[in-house]
């Protein structure tokens, strides 16, 4: 049998001797594509180069692509743990050709893979080609060998890709596996086609068409192939199974999640398999830098994980059990992919963490589930309810599902989808979007940056734009942009903010209130102040030199804290976004609890000790795999080509970088982190001061410190000392203001006893005290219910046209006269509402001149509940 782990490397040494490169799998989290949630599919990586955008140095590509499909208009989420083949996270196998070999050779290679590398019977496969592909069919039919009776032709809706309605497109020809007459299914292409028995395991596009905007296809220039093999299906076929449950992976982690539980190892249930496919994509995830979130991925990676504890619970869990798996995970995955057991630590953090956040939420919403169906006259849930789980108490929409389908019922998907629609009118309505100026400009002329090396220089302007139009020029007072053919500017990106300064040219001068970069293009953003620019004009261009190096500094700042970070904290610190101005750095990253005073001292401790070495840095282009294997660190989210630039301070920070930086670091003078806080599910931010704005930040910091420790007649050295005495001495003063409290509740509950009247045999007090705060209150009604039986008290007090009241009801009486009913009756006399136990109860309100009538009324609220 072979192993799911030889199959992938027998897979990935095949091509290699065919002069193929191997190609790491990219994240799941797509670089620069917001069309993709996740990269769910082995040519997503080589989008650009399939449409022209990006150049590689190899034209053949072989990849091991780990993939996601569970969420957005791909989502297989509902149907895992149901059938023999959905996942969440799965591994695709592909060969490439850009513009290199085409569909024979692509035919060929598949061919010799299957029935030679790996040994499996012709007589076994069944070939499909895309019905108007004659080219295709001749190759399999004559060359390859394949019988007319194992061959189908079929339509576009199966055997025809495309990237989009326009763009690269071309016919497929899919090879299937038959897995025997013993199990349900036919022929692809018929109508038993659905069953099990025939499976696709491999298909090949044959990128040849570039269809346009009316629908037309013409010819590629250089026809390419892009291919997928789903490394499941086919270790199933290698296993001797037709269900991926069943091969070597699945079933360790099955074992593995029947241990944590425990329960015995050859259980089989559904439920097995759901939490053995959301392990790998859990963990996956977390180690592409996505974090548990109420929004976006991180909500995707939150419902996989809350789908998975629910179904550990539904096995017999108790506790935490779903973070242990993430250790046999990486036993079966970490060899094959390294950067798996590198986050194991931070994975099962994260895990655990979000089952213990999760179990309330199982709970209550569990609870009110249960609750609903129990009131249902029909089979299936209202949407109402479904949304009301969903959007108040957390619980997500697949587990009421789950629920759902575990019951025979069914959910008002109409319903909850007008709630949703509903919630987003409301959202959007509550917005105001304003025209964006920096809108994204049709311009195609490149910009030459020189600004690593000189922040002046002479440019020719290629174009002038206004209100996001080509103009003839820009006169004095105008607004708008200036495209040039070489500058020192700055396009904001990487987190660096755009350059500022000014433009000029025969007395003409142009002011640069930002710069921006649009796919190579430097826009300059700004106002004529005199003169004008047009096309073909001679400029100089001179960018605001103290703000450059403002910036320069903080940005270097910014790669000594990332490496602090990942030294102190661990390597699974990675940027999650940030902000380079000149008076500040501002850098998230993730990280799934705040970091400590401690951490935060050796950090800074760390980072000014490197600013003191002065390291030298160093700015230079690698490919990036000889980059990467140098150590450099890939910020998340980027997208780099094949030549990246380095910008490395010795050994201790080596990063992708394409800012600007400062050339050492004892350039930086000082670093001061100001901040460190949350700003989303497993993401912290620091902020932090460089320089001469490090310099003031601790001036003012030591002048405040001499005003208070002036204003407390101590020196700032006696300070804390000072400060612990006088905190003592207050607290000293709250305990006799309590005791002094007590005593006078004591003396007003004596007075007050006298004052009780007896309603249906309750001893009734109410009264207004007005100057009494709330302790008095309750202290006071403490003492009534100590001095009376079946006591009620009712107590007010108003002060600056604001009520406060406090209701308490011997236990004898809370049933059928409960506090907190009747201190909201008379709360709502006052404006306001309350609540509490049976027993004891509290309120606010806003009018203060009802308080008398209101107070009064309690009486008479006695007298008609005691009689009903």
């Amino acid at each position: 049998m072979m192993s799911t782990n030889a199959l992938r490397a027998r897979f990935v040494e095949y091509f290699e001797r065919h002069k193929h490169r191997f190609v790491a799998s990219s994240s799941l989290v797509p670089a620069s594509d917001p069309t993709l949630l996740f990269t769910n599919a082995g040519m997503v990586p080589f989008k650009d180069v399939f449409l022209g955008r990006d150049k590689r140095d190899y034209s053949r590509a072989v990849s091991s692509q780990r993939c996601v499909r569970a969420g957005g208009k791909h989502n297989d989420l509902e149907n895992v743990g149901y059938t023999a083949r959905h996942h969440t996270f799965f591994e695709m196998l592909g060969n490439f050709s850009f513009g290199d070999y085409f569909k024979r050779e692509a035919i060929q290679f598949a061919w010799e893979f299957l029935t030679v590398e790996l040994g499996l019977p012709a007589e076994k496969l069944w070939v499909t080609v895309y019905e108007e592909d004659e080219e295709a069919a001749r190759i399999w039919l004559d060359e390859i060998g394949v019988s007319e009776d194992s061959f189908s032709r079929i339509g576009a809706k199966d055997n025809f890709w495309q990237m989009g309605d326009t763009g690269p497109c071309g016919p497929c020809s899919e090879i299937f596996y038959d897995h025997g007459d013993h199990i349900n299914g036919g022929p692809p292409g018929t109508p038993e086609e659905d069953g099990d028995r025939f499976v696709e395991i491999w298909n090949l596009v044959f990128m040849q068409y570039d269809r346009q905007p009316d629908g037309t296809m013409v010819d590629l220039p250089s026809p390419s192939i892009d291919t997928g093999m789903g490394l499941e299906r086919v270790a199933a076929v290698m296993q001797g199974t037709h269900d991926n449950y069943q091969i070597d992976v699945f079933k360790k982690l099955m074992a593995a999640t029947a241990d944590a539980i425990g329960i015995p190892a050859d259980s089989d249930h559904a439920s097995l398999k759901v939490v053995a496919d959301h392990i790998r994509a859990t963990a996956f995830l977390i180690t592409d830098g996505v974090m548990p979130a109420n929004e976006g991925r991180g909500y995707v990676l939150r419902r996989i994980m809350r789908r998975a504890i629910r179904h550990g619970h539904k096995l017999g869990a108790t506790g935490t059990f779903f973070y242990k798996l993430v250790a046999p995970l990486v036993e079966l995955m970490g060899e094959a992919f390294p950067e798996l057991a590198d986050s194991q630590a931070q994975i099962e953090r994260v895990v655990e963490q979000e089952e213990e956040r999760f179990a309330l939420t199982l709970a209550q919403g569990l609870r009110i589930l249960e609750d609903a169906i129990s009131e249902m006259s029909g089979t299936e849930i209202p949407g109402e309810t479904v949304f009301k789980l969903y959007d108040t108490y957390g619980f997500p929409v697949d587990l009421t599902n789950d629920v759902a389908r575990e019951r025979e019922l069914t959910l008002d998907t109409r319903g909850f989808d007008a709630a949703m629609s509903a919630q987003r009118e409301r959202a959007r309505a509550a917005s105001q979007f304003g025209a964006d100026y920096h809108a994204k400009l049709e311009i195609d002329e490149p910009t030459e940056f020189i600004g690593y090396t000189e922040t002046s220089g002479s440019a020719t302007v290629l174009s002038t734009i206004q209100n996001e139009q080509p103009v003839d020029r820009l006169a004095a007072g105008d607004e708008g942009v200036l495209v040039l053919d070489r500058t020192p500017f700055y396009g904001e990106s990487g987190g660096q903010l755009g350059d500022l300064g000014v433009i000029e040219a025969d007395g003409a001068c142009f002011v640069v209130t930002d710069t921006q970069k649009q796919n190579g293009v430097f826009l300059h953003f700004g106002r004529v102040e005199n003169g004008e620019f047009a096309a073909k004009q001679a400029v100089d261009a001179r960018v605001d030199l103290e703000r450059r190096r403002a910036i320069e500094l903080n940005h270097t700042a910014t790669h000594l804290l990332h490496a602090a970070l990942r030294e102190t904290l661990g390597t699974h610190v990675r940027q999650k976004g940030s902000m380079v101005a000149p008076d500040r750095l501002r850098f998230d990253f993730a990280h799934y609890e705040s970091v400590t005073p401690e951490n935060l001292a050796d950090i800074e401790a760390q980072v000014n000790a490197r600013v003191r070495e002065n390291i030298q840095g160093e700015f230079y282009t690698r490919s990036y795999d000889e980059a990467i294997a140098e150590g450099a660190l890939a910020f998340f989210g980027e997208k780099y080509g094949d030549e990246v630039r380095v910008v490395r301070f010795g050994d201790y920070s080596v990063e992708l970088c394409g800012g600007t930086h400062a050339p050492a670091s004892g350039a930086i003078g000082l670093i001061k982190v100001t901040e460190e806080r949350g700003v989303a599910a497993g993401v912290r931010r620091l902020e932090a001061v460089t320089g001469d704005h490090a310099l003031k930040w601790v001036q003012d910091a030591s002048a405040r410190e001499i005003r208070v420790a002036s204003r407390l007649k101590a020196s700032p050295a006696e300070l804390e000392d000072k400060l612990d005495r006088m905190l003592e001495r207050v607290a000293g003063l709250e305990r006799q203001l309590d005791q002094a409290n007590q005593k006078l509740a004591a003396s007003q509950g004596d007075d007050l006893v006298d004052s009780a009247r007896e309603i249906g045999g309750a001893q009734v007090v109410v009264k207004r005290m007005d100057g009494a705060d709330r302790k008095v209150l309750r202290d006071t009604v403490d003492a009534l219910k100590n001095k009376l039986d079946n006591a009620v008290v009712v107590l007010g007090a108003a002060a600056e046209g604001k009520v406060a009241l406090i209701a308490g009801v011997a236990k004898g009486q809370s049933k059928t006269l409960p506090a907190g009913e009747l201190i909201n009756f008379v709360a709502e006399q006052v404006g306001g509402k309350g609540g509490g136990r049976p027993d004891m109860a509290q309120a606010g309100g806003s009018d203060a001149g009802k308080l008398d009538e209101a107070l009064e009324s309690v009486y008479a609220w006695v007298e008609q509940r005691s009689v009903d």
